[in-house]
């Protein structure tokens, strides 16, 4: 009788690249809305959501039963960026629910599937544009892992594994990252008009309203609108990446909304098809839509099931403000649960930050707390992850159409893994 466990078959063949099998070492099988399910039928609470990937839930009945429905008919599935009815009306529901109540006038390019990719293109085009080549970016900012989108990452964990030059990014500090009492753009508005600086005018700005693998760093509405006044004035793109928090993610459409901006080049992906298929997408104010035809190509940048889902998800829960509405009640929920446990555990120093669904529990005191943390939740029945530059914040990415009755349970498990992992130290 063989003695190989299920999880000795990834171990085999496998590359050692892998990361999420080691923090959550089992075989998942099934999921529905936020509960996963694994092959020896054991149920977890997902307060992961596939990286911010399943904002409506694993397996939403909407978008399923749209799917089948779409294959069985032998719609399109692969259309590269052909005209195609299941993109005709995607972009249709786009238009009418996203861009029009919102003043936007944006192109939509269709990108290869994955946020990296849409970073790739926002990068390129708007260098194109102005014949320029520095790209400003952010300290703890996280815009994918090919080599231009990890130019502008800075995590050194990733930005290590690059082999090769990170050329053409210039780092500057995010919104307090050196107090909440420093206004880091001083140093950006400085920088720009010193000639003595070394910063060349930048082709553009790219920023995270609200990071997510950097640590939940929120920017102020206040430092937002400065870069975007900042930026305008000197004829410089201002990117916005929306990848993870978007779609909905901190409480609106567009994580930038709160403050007012209009970014000139959008970047989203992950929850945008809704259904968890690969789809990304940038948007370009018409102005920067400077490609030639075939420009900036890529074989699955016409992903037709994911325009089918993508298309319900909006139509389902962006035609009115229900779904926001309740969005900004759990994340009260949210918020004051992880105020209870850090006023309950005041030796720890813990610091809460976040908006909307996208929070983060911040153990700067012990590094190491937040990955005990999870560990300990997993062997209770709860997927969560950490991020930030030392692992060192707990990250809450539940579905946004998880119930208040999850949320309690996820929070209660939180806090017993807690209080487990204190009494075990």
């Amino acid at each position: 009788m063989s003695s190989e466990t299920a999880l000795d078959v990834f171990d085999r063949r496998e590359s050692e690249v892998r990361g999420y099998i080691r923090s959550f070492p089992t075989v998942f099988d099934r999921a529905t809305g936020s509960t996963l399910v694994d092959a020896d039928g054991r149920e977890y609470l997902d307060f992961f959501a596939g990286a911010g990937v399943l904002n409506y839930g694993h397996n939403n009945p909407a978008f399923t039963r749209a799917l089948i429905e779409y294959l069985e008919r032998d719609g399109i599935i692969h259309g590269l960026d052909m005209a195609t009815s299941a993109k005709k009306a995607f972009i249709e529901a786009f238009e009418r629910l996203v861009l029009a109540p919102r003043g936007l006038d944006h192109k939509l390019q269709f990108t290869g599937p994955t946020g990296a990719n849409a970073v790739e293109a926002a990068l390129k085009v708007a260098r194109q544009a102005t014949g320029r080549s520095t790209v400003v970016a952010f300290t703890n900012a996280f815009h994918g892992l090919s080599l231009g989108s990890l130019a502008a990452t800075g995590n050194s964990h990733y930005r290590g594994a690059a082999g090769v030059g990170l050329d053409d990014v210039a780092r500057l500090p995010y919104d307090a990252y050196l107090g909440t009492d420093v206004d880091t753009l001083d140093l950006l508005e400085k920088m720009l008009d010193d000639p003595g600086s070394g910063l060349d005018l930048p082709a553009a700005v790219i920023v995270e309203a609200v990071q997510g693998e950097g640590g939940i760093n929120v920017a102020s509405t206040a430092w937002l609108q400065r870069l975007r006044e900042i930026t305008a004035a000197r004829g410089i793109l201002l990117i916005l990446d929306e990848i993870q928090a978007g779609v909905g993610r901190s409480g609106a459409f567009f994580a930038f909304e709160e403050s007012g901006i209009v970014p000139d080049i959008v970047t989203i992906s992950k929850s945008i098809s809704g259904s968890g298929l690969p789809m990304s997408l940038v948007l370009l104010r018409p102005e920067v839509d400077v490609w030639k035809p075939g420009q900036h190509t890529g074989t699955f940048r016409g992903n037709n099931l994911a325009f089918v889902s993508a298309r319900v998800a909006l139509e389902t829960y962006w035609a009115d403000s229900a779904f926001t509405d309740a969005i900004a009640e759990k994340s009260e929920l949210l918020r004051a649960g992880l105020d209870r446990i850090a006023a309950d555990h005041p030796d720890q120093g813990f610091v809460v930050r976040g908006r909307g669904l996208i929070f983060g529990l911040a153990c700067d005191g012990d590094r190491t707390l937040a990955g005990r943390i999870s560990a300990e939740a997993f062997r209770r029945g709860l997927v969560i992850e950490t991020s930030g530059a030392f692992d060192e914040v707990l990250k809450f990415l539940p579905a946004l159409t998880i119930s208040e009755e999850e949320l309690a349970r996820g929070l209660a498990i939180v806090r017993e893994s807690l209080d487990a992992v204190l009494a075990a130290a």
